[in-house]
């Protein structure tokens, strides 16, 4: 069942397009209705909707705005544009705005329209592909450096912009060199996509795992003090060395090492945290290994 929102201010219109959709060759649809900005907005940003048909006008407000605010809050759901106008600026401005389709309301037919949702909803699944591929790391699934640094740097503006604690843990897997050497690459390869899996199920879904080196990782918590982020790391840590990872014929007993900083306490800036996080790493791995250290404890705080 595909979930469809349709966000309309007129009633009469919402049940002209609901009489399309019973004419529909193929698909199972279900139909919801938003009447205002405010509640259609909410809906959209909630992720459960496969596709949205969006109104031109709703009172006061626009829909141009709407899909601006969306895009703005990292909504990436395929928005159908409709509208009364005939205006080509109209169709460039929906198109520039983010949406993926335009109807104008007296030629839709259910034929169109049905066109229109198959298209939307194709073009937005080859889009998200490309998304992933660009923020992703194509081994573990993590997000990957270039996406990485991005998040922590607007983490980083949210944080001063509120004045609250964000926290970085860098982890490094401990001996994996030896697991190349003695075992290939593949099961090298098994190890980190092992070890990347129990990381994210260590943290929050508000916070971001990813991998920023062969294999090294690191984990942006925030709204997070240190001495909680180190609870965070100390469990990913023993989430990782706890069982044995399948690699082929072979089961490995690994484990991995992390440094932990926060900003402000540790760093004025993201380089800075990296740099504090890294050092306690070091502290980490030169202390025995299989082990988080606060950047704190690295600098011989109690």
């Amino acid at each position: 069942m595909t979930r469809v929102l349709v966000i309309d201010d007129d009633r009469l219109q919402f049940r002209l397009v609901q009489a399309h959709f019973k004419n529909f060759q193929r698909g199972s649809y279900e139909l919801d209705w938003s009447e205002t900005y405010e509640d259609g907005l909410s809906r959209l940003l909630s992720g459960d909707y496969a596709v949205c048909l969006l109104d031109y006008r709703l009172g006061e407000r626009d829909g141009l705005q709407l899909i601006r605010e969306a895009t703005a809050a990292g909504c990436h759901t395929p928005i159908v544009f409709l509208t009364s106008e005939v205006s080509d600026n109209v169709d460039i401005q929906a198109m520039e705005a983010g949406a993926l389709d335009y109807l104008v309301k007296g030629e839709i037919s259910p034929r169109f329209l049905e066109r229109s949702l198959r298209y939307a909803l194709k073009l937005g699944d080859s889009l998200e592909a490309l998304r992933r591929l660009a923020t992703r790391d194509e081994l573990t699934g993590l997000l990957n450096r270039r996406e990485y640094e991005r998040i922590l740097a607007d983490e980083e503006d949210r944080a001063r912009r509120f004045g609250h604690p964000l926290s970085l843990v860098v982890i490094d897997m401990d001996h994996f060199k030896s697991v190349n050497d003695t075992h290939g690459h593949p099961a090298g390869d098994a190890v980190l996509k092992e070890a990347a899996r129990r990381i994210a199920a260590a943290i929050r879904t508000v916070d971001r795992a990813a991998r920023i080196g062969g294999e090294e990782f690191a984990l942006i918590l925030v709204q997070t003090d240190r001495a909680a982020a180190a609870e965070v790391a100390r469990r990913a840590i023993e989430s990782i060395s706890k069982d044995p990872v399948a690699a082929g014929a072979v089961s490995l007993s690994v484990s991995a090492s992390a440094g932990v900083a926060e900003l402000p306490a540790d760093a004025a800036v993201a380089a800075e945290l990296f740099a504090a996080a890294d050092k306690a790493l070091y502290a980490a791995k030169e202390g025995g290994r299989n082990r988080a250290v606060t950047a704190g404890e690295a600098r011989g705080e109690s």
